[in-house]
């Protein structure tokens, strides 16, 4: 009977105890010097006349800009289709049990990850100089097919397949750290039901592998939209590209080079949230209880502001 009284006066003193957060005035005040430092920093960019915002607006949704905008958005999306699909057969084919199809995908990632991608995009684009033919045909034999390099690698298509192929080095080994990921386990059970190799990776290993592959191919995806301002070296009117011939006749760097910063960002931002709804969908099977959407937040902060107006 004591020892029951002690227990409760115990539980009832340890209710009765208030936690007080541990103070840290040396973090409020550096965060408060960092913001100060950092509203200095835009006031005095803003207020600065040599940023002239109004070469700025003038070109900011200029025809020219909108044009070099619409090619970067095209370049990054065949660039990924290329890279993806390229890297998935990769990564199957470096984990064959095939020791010349193994060797010949780790050759290929060797390569297009040892060399930088402006020598590549410059490679494709020259590839005339050396091959200045293509055909089809049989190998030392006739050929029935027959074009002129330079007609068939264009500036575009110079600049997808660099962008691409290098792409798919990097992309070969995120969907090999996906597909490892996935317990062993998983395929014996499918090879015990009598499913084929190609059946288990499509129906049971892959969809499970996205959950560990979206995220670093979002990622990519990313960082292929500003890698494709490198193709300024082979003259494609991108992004960058516009911006520079524009800068070139009135010499306004600065202010057209914030024009282009502007359109990366709102560029990236829309792939950041693509990203996000892509991991959130894939990750329904791993969480029971996902954390809430922006657009579910809003939602909900004016469903209870409504409540506390009708109160």
């Amino acid at each position: 009977m004591s020892q029951t009284l002690a227990r409760a006066d115990r539980g009832s003193a340890a209710e009765s105890l208030t936690a007080v957060p541990l103070r840290r005035p040396g973090l409020r005040v550096a965060a408060v010097v960092i913001t100060f430092f950092l509203i200095f920093l835009l006031e005095g960019w803003i207020t600065n006349p040599r940023m002239q915002w109004g070469t700025v607006g003038e070109f900011l949704f200029s025809p020219v800009i909108m044009e070099g905008l619409r090619t970067t958005l095209l370049l990054t999306a065949l660039a990924m289709a290329l890279g993806i699909a390229g890297g998935v057969v990769l990564a199957i084919l470096r984990m064959s049990k095939n020791p010349i199809l193994s060797r010949l995908s780790w050759g290929y990632i060797w390569i297009f990850r040892g060399t930088p991608l402006l020598v590549q995009l410059l490679f494709w684009y020259f590839l005339s100089a050396v091959v200045p033919t293509v055909g089809l045909g049989i190998p030392w034999g006739p050929t029935f097919v027959q074009a002129d390099t330079n007609t068939l690698i264009t500036q575009l298509t110079a600049a997808v397949l660099g962008l691409g192929l290098h792409e798919a080095a990097y992309m070969a080994e995120i969907v090999r750290a996906g597909i490892t990921s996935v317990d062993d386990g998983q395929n014996e059970a499918a090879q015990a039901l009598g499913m084929s190799r190609g059946q288990t990776l499509r129906r049971i290993v892959l969809p499970q592998a996205l959950r560990i592959i979206i995220p670093p191919t979002g990622n990519q995806a990313i960082s292929m939209l500003k890698t494709t301002s490198l193709v300024f070296a082979i003259a494609v009117p991108e992004l960058l590209t516009s911006i520079q011939g524009i800068y070139s006749r009135n010499f306004q760097q600065v202010p057209l080079l914030v024009v282009a910063c502007f359109w990366y960002l709102v560029a990236t931002s829309v792939l950041n949230i693509g990203q996000y709804y892509l991991e959130r969908r894939f990750g329904r099977g791993a969480s029971r209880d996902l954390p809430p959407t922006p657009l579910q937040r809003l939602r909900a902060a004016a469903r209870n502001h409504r409540e506390e107006k009708a109160l």
